[in-house]
């Protein structure tokens, strides 16, 4: 089964299955160098050829870099302008972008998804215009946005700026991109990139019929930071009577769990692609992962998800939109 892929915007075809590079930041174990390059290259091979990492993710462009010079064939890779709060002047964008491009071995950035942590300093508007003379100056092909609600997006395109995607989280325990986000994005043409889809590995038969995890069972940032959303969701009973569901699903899929935590959100409106995280070098899931596209759920499979679901907290009520838990 081929990696299905997709136009995220003009002359960029992307892989609906991303590989996320958070995880070589530290805190989800130390990464070898060699061996994460050499897992990229077994990910590149494999039809995983689109890359999702950011300026603060550590190694990560440099890996992107060197990655780059073992290969010869075409590949995408999308990273984060993440600056501290503060004025944007034109210098100060460039420095970053350029640092990033040094770094990345490339001189165009496919996609900059730019991220903001105050929404109170409004100086994100002017780093964005910075951004557009960059993208003008062929530095960056297209700008796109991080954890950004859909209320600074539309500030964003009064402004005149054009966005082609937003990164979120988005999964079937989080659906908050549906309350807002995903109807205005329908009418401007924005697309949606979602993190978070396998809970940081809790959508798997690994946590299925066991006892709460607790402090020291979560040994990566990824595990302690989506426990926390499975306890405001509804708790670990309630999300047990979930993943029993999805184990009967992916049963009758010839399939995992995972798969269908993946499929549920590929399948959602105005979602592009999924980024599943990537422990280059440790573990890895390629097999699983190409096996989402034999999936195809059917209405009954969606009711009895949906009739877990229900019994949850609402997270738009409990967190706010997108990206709110980061403010």
């Amino acid at each position: 089964m081929s990696i299905e892929k997709t136009l995220l915007a003009p002359n960029l075809e992307i892989c609906r299955i991303l590989n996320g590079m958070w995880q070589v930041a530290g805190s989800h174990g130390q990464i070898d160098s060699e061996l994460a390059i050499s897992d990229m290259i077994s990910y590149h091979k494999s039809g995983f050829t689109t890359w999702d990492l950011a300026d603060i993710y550590g190694p990560a462009e440099s890996l992107i870099g060197e990655f780059s010079k073992k290969i010869d064939k075409p590949f995408k890779a999308f990273t984060k302008f993440v600056p501290n709060s503060g004025p944007m002047s034109n210098s100060i964008v460039t420095h970053y972008i350029d640092q990033s491009l040094k770094k990345m071995n490339t001189d165009c950035i496919d996609l900059l998804q730019f991220h903001w942590w105050d929404y109170n300093d409004t100086s994100y508007l002017d780093a964005l215009h910075h951004l557009s003379k960059l993208q003008a100056e062929h530095k960056i092909k297209h700008l796109g946005l991080t954890n950004f609600d859909t209320e600074r997006v539309k500030i964003m395109l009064d402004d005149g700026h054009t966005i082609v995607s937003n990164q979120v989280q988005y999964s079937i325990l989080d659906q908050r991109p549906e309350k807002l986000m995903t109807p205005f994005f329908l009418k401007n043409n924005i697309t949606i990139l979602s993190y978070g889809v396998l809970l940081g590995g809790f959508f798997s038969e690994k946590y299925l019929k066991v006892d709460e995890p607790h402090g020291g069972d979560l040994i990566t940032a990824s595990l302690q930071k989506y426990k926390n959303m499975i306890d405001v969701w509804g708790g670990w009973e309630l999300f047990q009577e979930l993943l029993l569901v999805l184990d009967g699903i992916a049963k009758k899929h010839n399939s995992s769990i995972a798969n269908i935590a993946t499929k549920f959100i590929l399948d959602k409106p105005q979602v592009a692609g999924v980024i599943i995280g990537a422990r280059l070098g440790i573990t890895n899931h390629r097999e699983d992962n190409t096996r989402v596209f034999n999936v195809t759920l059917d209405s009954n499979d969606i009711s009895k998800i949906g009739a877990v679901t229900v019994k949850s907290n609402d997270l738009f009520d409990k967190i706010g939109d997108c990206g709110d838990e980061y403010r």
